[in-house]
């Protein structure tokens, strides 16, 4: 099983509320991904896709 974990960033960085709205990881998860261990970044990319999801649902309803 592979250590790495590929970040979420898809280069469309704007932070709302310290969090990307293009990736949807927080200011902090964005700033210490370097250094956190494999599973807090699956961890990480975990709450993001949830945090993105609800981004996207809050864009759709205007």
């Amino acid at each position: 099983m592979s250590k790495e974990v590929n970040s979420p960033c898809v280069s469309l960085c704007y932070l709302k509320h310290d969090v990307c709205t293009g990736c949807g990881r927080s200011k902090s998860e964005i700033k210490d991904w370097k250094g956190m261990k494999h599973k807090e970044q699956k961890v990480a990319v975990e709450r993001a896709a949830v945090r993105l999801k609800e981004i996207r649902k809050k864009e759709r309803k205007g």
